[in-house]
């Protein structure tokens, strides 16, 4: 396992489709070694901060494998690390064997699993395909967060090793699927005894609860 690239912006506003708005979806690869604080990656910012950043969304990751379904899917060859708004291009982090609260050592830092990423019309919009992020959903190729258990450094080449599994076991696939996909009560329960998993998601699967 290991990370292919590390990818950055700052936010900038963007017209696309009648609507103005600050983002920070257009990553590029840094070269180098950059560092990772509890919130942040050098050089990298958020443009939506009610949705994005914070303590549990301080890195996106997204693994290089989904590239090529993507582009036979969608017919396309342009794509370059970043393509997905992450930060982390990996190789061997798939949502099906990661769980929510897996801890992870990466160059001088140690990171956490927190929760599955949420698609908004922002990146259908920088793919171009009106409907997309209903479409990245549907797939459970989600990608997912981090929160920085230990600040540190990181660069493109740097090995991950996983350093302790979270005792619940549900994969990132799985709570995706739980409150979007699936949405069986059972697994939303298994997904609130999850120590490490976002606030924000806990709120989302008690709202599902309540509503069942």
């Amino acid at each position: 396992m290991k990370i292919l690239s590390v990818n950055v912006a700052q936010p900038k506003p963007v017209s696309i489709n009648g609507r103005t708005y600050v983002t920070a979806i257009y990553k590029i690869a840094r070269v180098g070694p950059v560092s990772l604080t509890r919130l942040n990656l050098e050089g990298d910012g958020q443009g939506d901060r009610k949705n994005h950043g914070g303590e549990y969304q301080a890195v996106y990751c997204y693994p290089q494998e989904h590239y090529a379904a993507w582009a036979t899917e969608l017919a396309r060859a342009d794509f370059a690390f970043g393509q997905f708004g992450e930060n982390f291009t990996t190789q061997g982090l798939l949502e099906n064997e990661v769980c929510v609260g897996d801890a992870f050592r990466v160059g001088g830092t140690v990171i956490q699993a927190t929760q599955p990423r949420v698609p908004c019309y922002k990146l259908a919009d920088k793919m171009g395909i009106r409907g997309f992020d209903k479409t990245f959903l549907r797939a459970n190729r989600s990608g997912f967060y981090l929160r920085v258990l230990e600040e540190g450094a990181v660069e493109a080449g740097d090995a991950i090793a996983l350093i302790s599994r979270d005792p619940i076991g549900m994969s990132i696939a799985e709570v995706n699927a739980a409150l979007y996909l699936d949405k069986e009560p059972a697994a939303a329960e298994r997904a609130l005894q999850i120590e490490a998993l976002s606030p924000g998601w806990k709120r989302s699967f008690q709202k599902l609860l309540a509503q069942a």
